[in-house]
């Protein structure tokens, strides 16, 4: 028996980051929405996973790194997978998160304060749907759907989530002008992401924001052009199992 399971992206809307915990973590207020470009999970009795795409950002392995690995080990449980990648690796839209949160709901696994040891989206991603999302991920308070449009831009390379985190704390902890507090330490970090960040303005006649760490900008409303992406928010009922 083969089960098939959709994996949404997320797009943050907002972030803010309220605080640091002592262990490193940092608080946040955000809302987040999902979309309906996903991954394609194709789950079989056995044990392994392979992994299809992610030609956009990181590499994604399949050690023990992986998420879904990590997911599986989370949950005590052994599976065959196989992971088609359609969200690009490190681009700010969940990936590696939502394949885990998919793994957790097939499981039936609803603990969001230990699915947020894995990630701090990962927690969210369980839930999906538009939710506003606090604590260091782990508090996800569902909000009323609301259709939109949004034109991604992805630029050819990821952006390390850990990485930028740091040198917000480097930087003193910045507040972003544009709904993103690590829109400062991302444009320090990686200056060449502002190129990406000019040509979506261009494009839209719109300012772009940054989503999550990093790399992918957005803009609301639909602007086909090359290397563009135009997406939709789904409700979280459209991949629940």
């Amino acid at each position: 028996m083969k089960t098939e399971l959709r994996s949404p992206a997320k797009l943050t809307l907002s972030l803010r980051i309220t605080g640091k915990r002592e262990d490193g973590y940092h608080f946040i207020e955000a809302e987040m929405v999902s979309l309906d470009l996903s991954d394609r999970i194709v789950i079989s009795d056995g044990d392994g996973l392979t992994i299809e795409g992610a030609e956009i950002g990181f590499s994604v392995e399949s050690g023990s790194n992986n998420l879904v690995t990590q997911a599986l080990e989370l949950i005590n449980r052994k599976a065959l997978i196989r992971l088609e990648k359609n969200i690009p690796s490190g681009a700010g839209l969940g990936g590696g998160s939502t394949n885990a949160a998919a793994i957790l709901r097939w499981a039936g696994f609803t603990d969001l304060v230990k699915a947020a040891s894995l990630g701090a989206d990962v927690s969210y991603c369980i839930v999906g749907g538009r939710a506003r999302v606090s604590g260091i991920g782990e508090v996800v308070e569902p909000l009323p759907f609301v259709e939109k449009t949004f034109t991604l831009l992805t630029p050819p390379f990821g952006a390390s989530t850990p990485a930028v985190y740091k040198h917000w704390d480097e930087m003193g902890g910045p507040v972003g002008d544009n709904g993103n507090d690590l829109e400062p330490a991302l444009l320090s970090y990686m200056p060449e992401a502002e190129q990406y960040k000019n040509r979506l303005a261009e494009i839209s006649g719109k300012i772009p924001q940054l989503a999550g760490s990093g790399s992918t900008w957005f803009v609301e409303g639909s602007f086909p052009a090359e290397g563009c992406q135009v997406v939709k928010t789904i409700p979280s009922s459209l991949f629940e199992m």
